[in-house]
């Protein structure tokens, strides 16, 4: 195989890796029933007059399955924290005593669990859409340069194969990671 054609097989697998990297960071948004710290990272504070992770501002930890603790490092962030999490639409109701804001992860109801099913497979199947976008976009690079007789009929269908063969580990890697999200999300 030639120095291009592995580029664009670097390529698509560097895209296809992108979209799992994504789909995890989405997945870790979506509540399970049990607390966890990533529930909360992409929240945004205001800091000095800008937009800051909170992540950046303070310590998030979760000391049990129901609770998480956001430890502020500056005491007079605490108002503007609580604003953050009681408008970033998680439902979480938080509580300080002045140090330390906890917030109780409640259970999840049967119905509200059946939804975020439905979410993390709406983020799915937005993965898998962005996997075959990478698919197709390699597959057109290759018809593009079998046209302009820079690869063989022969390259460019052993090419196409391999191209599907990582599309398709990506779309199996994928859905695993559904699959693990569903169960999390049903185990009450």
């Amino acid at each position: 195989m030639n120095e291009e054609l592995q580029m664009i097989l670097d390529m698509v697998q560097e895209k296809m890796e992108g979209s799992i990297g994504h789909l995890d960071n989405e997945l870790a948004s979506i509540r399970a029933g049990k607390a966890s710290p990533r529930m909360l990272d992409g929240l945004m504070v205001e800091y000095y007059g800008s937009q800051t992770p909170l992540s950046q501002v303070a310590n998030v930890s979760a000391p049990d399955a129901r609770t998480i603790a956001v430890q502020p490092w500056e005491k007079t962030l605490i108002p503007d924290i609580e604003r953050a999490i009681i408008n970033s639409n998680l439902g979480l109701n938080p509580e300080n005593n002045g140090e330390v804001i906890r917030l109780n992860v409640p259970p999840l109801t049967e119905e509200r669990r059946k939804s975020l099913v439905k979410d993390a497979n709406s983020v799915g199947e937005n993965a898998k859409i962005a996997v075959r976008s990478g698919r197709k976009d390699a597959n057109d690079t290759l018809k593009k340069m079998l046209k302009a007789n820079e690869i063989s009929e022969d390259e460019e269908k052993n090419m196409l194969a391999e191209v599907q063969t990582l599309t398709d580990s990506f779309i199996k890697k994928i859905d695993e990671m559904l699959k693990a999200k569903e169960a999390d999300i049903l185990t009450v």
